[in-house]
């Protein structure tokens, strides 16, 4: 069935603006997760690039929500954005709680747009995917120069997923149709709002996807996942629940579709 081989999750589950639209009043940061969890099966944990995971921390979360639910973990900024790779032995080390309980989904390693495709930046990245070896592993690229079929060829023969961002039709920005090139198909759902894209992070990602950009979407994976492999859908668009609210709309379509 479609709706298997398809899940849908958001980019974070802890916000603020959420309370209301998607939450009920009054909910508080500590049930956010749990009530997620009543609508999705799988989640980007975000807050991890920012500050390195604990054991307990992962052990909490995990605590939260069903058996069958799964965890894509960010990668930490001094990975991606510092070119510091002396937190990696650690960060995996994090990992254990989810991985002990087949609970995670693999790490993401999304690189900034500053980050070309350079020999030295391939090198690095090299490295750092050799670092994190273990888990499953998902590259996003951010800056055009990676859409070089050689970056993809080498995903594939590490078996690491190609994340497949859907943003605005910036010359500068990533592109690729749906691809499949590791054990997993990985989108990420962002804006297609060129106007707003460099305006900061609340503007860049608030945008609400149309019913029929959602079935284009769609359309798109069921042809890339043709093999069978999983495919996961996040929703980036985080400002004021509309990731939510698409994330819903898109598992919808999946039922009406399978």
């Amino acid at each position: 069935m479609a709706e298997d081989r398809f899940i849908v999750g958001t980019s974070g589950f802890s916000f603020a603006d959420w309370v209301g639209p998607f939450y009920p009043p009054g909910t508080g940061n500590k049930d956010m997760l749990r009530l997620y969890a009543q609508h999705f099966r799988s989640v980007e944990l975000n807050y991890t690039f920012y500050a390195m995971p604990s054991i307990a921390g992962l052990e909490s979360l995990a605590s939260k929500t069903p058996p069958d639910f799964t965890f894509w973990v960010k990668a930490n900024r001094e990975l991606t954005h510092r070119g510091n790779l002396e937190p990696a032995g650690p960060f995996v080390e994090a990992m254990h709680p989810l991985a002990d309980r087949g609970r995670l989904a693999g790490i993401l390693i999304q690189l900034p747009q500053s980050f070309h495709r350079t020999d030295d930046n391939r090198q690095y990245l090299a490295r750092l995917l050799d670092a994190l070896a273990g888990p499953t592993l998902a590259v996003e690229f951010r800056h055009a120069s990676w859409e070089d079929p050689a970056a993809e060829a080498s995903l594939r023969e590490r078996q690491v997923a190609l994340v497949v961002p859907d943003v605005p039709p910036i010359g500068e920005l990533y592109h690729h149709e749906p691809v499949i090139t590791g054990p997993v198909g990985y989108a990420r759902l962002h804006s297609r709002n060129a106007d707003k894209w460099y305006k900061g992070e609340k503007e860049r990602y608030d945008y609400l996807y149309s019913h029929e950009e959602l079935q284009g979407i769609l359309g798109q994976w069921r042809q890339a996942a043709g093999g069978g492999k999983k495919v996961y859908a996040f929703f980036n668009n985080c400002h004021r629940a509309q990731a939510a609210q698409n994330a819903e709309a898109f598992q919808r379509l999946l039922e009406q579709e399978g």
